[in-house]
């Protein structure tokens, strides 16, 4: 990995959009330490640490503890990844927008364009949210309808903004924009993370070292599974036919086509989530319901340190999986391109039959590497819940590592392939 950026820091072009990317990583981050009038920060530190191994805590994490601190980025990206959660599902069920999106470029276009007004719509419902959150704990200093509005209206243009820029890294920079700015936020996470596992590994009792040193252990355990994960793939035989085109023979070769065991990459832990965390966000809408009543109890199944909870992100992260595979890899597609190129599986027949078999062996892929993401993420919640909540942040560490190794993974590999590319050596050379 490292080779690969020494090497690519050596190309003027790469260089030039590596550092493009850490501009906007650096501009980002001093978004995330801009703060927003009438807040009491005394009062908005109190709140916070209540929330301790909370949902809070975990939105605090993907928003680079911009949200911890009422920022201008607290909202982070969770409206621009919750639009396209919308603006895919919607493409699936509504006709018109299944039309565009098989437009090219174009529908693309116009696709990405309503994306970003329905992430100005999240973006505003979510502010209020906040504000409510912030007004109802006694946190603003002023609870006026002019606060209201610069405060929801700064939530707004901070979301909108974090959009923008994970736009223009996608267009000059390197890596996907918004997974990048996830990897900064999760990063500058790491530190109070630490703090915690320090904590625990000087605290006076028993249980604090055991608690730091399985900590560790699972930590790294996760980051060579996950590697292996991402390497992991099943390569189907394709062999092509020959043909006689005038004294000469072509064809005849055989290739494979590889399916990666996480054909999705880190999507399906955004996605799954950006909706677990549904519940916490509308009820920042209201106050604090009384301990005791239905919807304290309500927001207690939906609550981290919950089993329920941890059971509904395995089966998103397993849903999310199958549905991001559909709408990412199309086996007719690759069927009829294998069938046009003279190219079949071997022992099975070209068209319908080829695209069912992959269709097939694809679904098994999917179920394995969905069910070892949902695997790492789980584990990790499932041993706070068992340690009463002792391991804090830690108890989201399988979610960070997954999507920090994906990231570092995925932009590793685009690097090699743009490198492959400058050093492509033909017969135009």
């Amino acid at each position: 990995m490292f080779k690969t950026l020494v090497n690519a820091w050596k190309l003027a072009d790469l260089r030039k959009k590596m550092l493009y990317t850490l501009i906007v990583i650096l501009l980002y981050r001093v978004g995330v330490a801009i703060p927003i009038p009438y807040l009491d920060s005394n009062m908005l530190s109190s709140y916070m640490a209540l929330t301790d191994g909370s949902i809070f805590q975990y939105l605090n994490i993907l928003s680079g503890n911009a949200f911890s601190q009422a920022t201008l980025f607290a909202l982070g990206v969770s409206p621009y990844i919750t639009s396209s959660i919308v603006m895919q599902l919607l493409t699936i069920a509504i006709p018109a927008l299944e039309n565009m999106a098989k437009e090219g470029e174009d529908g693309r276009k116009k696709i990405n364009k309503i994306t970003r007004y329905v992430t100005v719509g999240l973006a505003l419902v979510t502010a209020y949210g906040y504000y409510m959150l912030l007004r109802n704990n006694g946190v603003l200093v002023d609870t006026g309808v002019f606060a209201a509005i610069v405060i929801i209206a700064s939530y707004c243009a901070g979301a909108a903004l974090v959009m923008w820029l994970g736009e223009k890294i996608n267009e000059n920079g390197i890596g996907n924009g918004i997974s990048m700015i996830l990897f900064a936020n999760i990063v500058s996470s790491a530190p109070s993370m630490l703090s915690t596992f320090w904590a625990n590994l000087v605290n006076g009792t028993i249980s604090g070292p055991i608690i730091a040193i399985v900590s560790l252990i699972m930590g790294l355990a996760m980051v060579v599974f996950i590697v292996f994960m991402h390497d992991s793939e099943r390569r189907l035989p394709i062999q092509y036919a020959k043909k006689v085109v005038g004294r000469k023979m072509y064809g005849g070769q055989s290739s494979t086509l590889p399916l990666k065991l996480t054909m999705t990459g880190v999507m399906p832990i955004i996605f799954a989530n950006s909706i677990s965390t549904i519940p916490a966000t509308i009820a920042l809408f209201f106050p604090t319901p009384a301990e005791g009543s239905f919807w304290a109890g309500f927001l207690k199944l939906f609550s981290s340190q919950s089993i329920f909870y941890a059971i509904l992100t395995f089966a998103l992260i397993i849903a999310f999986a199958y549905f991001y595979t559909a709408i990412s890899f199309n086996p007719i597609e690759v069927s009829n391109n294998l069938k046009k190129n003279g190219g079949f599986i071997p022992g099975i027949r070209p068209g319908k039959p080829t695209a069912e078999y992959i269709t097939k062996i694809l679904n098994r892929i999917t179920l394995i590497g969905a069910i070892m993401l949902s695997f790492v993420a789980v584990v990790p919640m499932i041993a706070n819940i068992i340690a009463g909540g002792a391991l804090g942040s830690l108890a989201f560490s399988g979610n960070s590592i997954i999507i920090v190794v994906g990231v570092i993974l995925e932009t590793v590999r685009e690097l090699e392939s743009q490198m492959t590319m400058r050093h492509y050596k033909g017969f135009l050379e």
